[in-house]
């Protein structure tokens, strides 16, 4: 594979920046180098950037030089990404930015391999497997497969809502739970769209569009369709669930910062036999009158965080598994409002 122009820092190192550590690695499956290095070694240039080392590929081998930390942590990311393709899984640029992020985490290998020969912490869907992307989803996806009811509180990218619905979504198609309901308020974020015409479903369906997307991206579309049309899956605003005891459910709100704490109430009361409750929202982006002080999210987990069958996983700029600028652009505005 020929590569791109040589970047600066590939220069031959100098006197006063000597190579502290080299590593070689040697990969046996020739069939899937090319989705390893990436087109004109673009995962190659992606580690270097990210890790400050210089990575040469020849033929099925890869030499890593640079500064021992840095070394170290791109061997271990080009393992994890050849595991990964060994087991069929995908490997775009955000995966390997997840691997990147971990390769700073003591459990990247355990991950990767299952601790103590436990299975890796996976999530399977008909369309996708997913695996975890920040430290902190390690914790999420095992509180998902194990608590009633979880909060996930942090900034927009950290994949709160995404990895909720594919555990939903895995859920329903193993029989664990028979219906999946996906809800959110209906409230602009900083605008007035005034009225929208259509029947109520053409009506709230603009809210709930992220919710369409993780579910389109975890089942084909015709499979999702079909359980709408026969009520396995119900996508409906919140002000819908009053009245109703949600039983055998996976029960995900989104957006809850946007609740009040009334609403909260009346949502979380709906909790019935065999189900599993997420709650997913940034407390720093209310849109209700009132701000943070009136969100029924603040109000609800400083009130039941440390129950017992109750988790609360907060996300920072750091798990954002979107493009590294978004967690820059969380911290910028973040730090601005402190």
């Amino acid at each position: 594979m020929s590569r791109k122009p040589a970047r600066a820092y590939h220069e031959a190192p100098t006197r006063s920046a000597p190579v502290r550590a080299r590593a070689e690695l040697e990969f046996e499956e020739a069939t899937i180098l090319g989705a390893l290095f990436g087109q004109f070694d673009a995962n190659l240039v992606l580690i270097e950037n990210r890790l400050g080392v210089y990575i040469s590929a020849r033929g099925n081998r890869a030499q890593i030089e640079g500064p021992e930390d840095g070394v170290a942590r791109a061997r271990d990311v080009l393992k994890a990404m050849h595991q990964r393709l060994l087991k069929g899984e995908e490997l775009d640029p955000g995966a390997v930015e997840s691997i990147i992020m971990m390769s700073a985490e003591p459990t990247l290998e355990g991950i990767v391999s299952g601790d103590l020969g436990a299975p890796p912490i996976i999530i399977r869907t008909r369309k996708k497997t997913i695996v975890p992307r920040s430290a902190m989803q390690i914790d999420y996806m095992r509180a998902l497969a194990s608590t009633d009811v979880i909060f996930a509180l942090g900034p927009a990218g950290t994949g709160k809502t995404y990895v909720a619905v594919a555990q939903a979504v895995s859920q329903l198609i193993t029989g664990s739970v028979q219906r999946l309901i996906l809800s959110r308020p209906a409230v602009e974020a900083g605008e007035r769209l005034g009225f929208l015409p259509g029947d109520m479903k053409e009506k709230v369906d603009p809210y709930l569009r992220p919710i369409y997307d993780a579910l389109y991206d975890c089942m084909p579309p015709e499979q999702v369709e079909r359980r709408i049309a026969s009520g396995e899956i119900e996508i409906a605003p919140i002000a819908f669930m009053r009245g109703r005891t949600l039983a055998d459910a996976f029960v995900i709100l989104d957006e809850a910062q946007n609740t009040t704490p009334a609403q909260m109430k009346m949502f979380l009361t709906r909790f019935g036999q065999n189900s599993r409750m997420v709650i997913c929202g940034d407390p720093n982006q209310v849109d209700i009158p009132g701000g943070p002080a009136m969100s029924g999210l603040n109000d609800a987990v400083k009130r039941l965080e440390g129950i017992e069958g109750i988790n609360v996983t907060r996300f920072t700029s750091g798990d954002v598994v979107r493009h590294p600028i978004v967690g820059r652009i969380v911290d910028a505005y973040e730090g601005e409002g402190a």
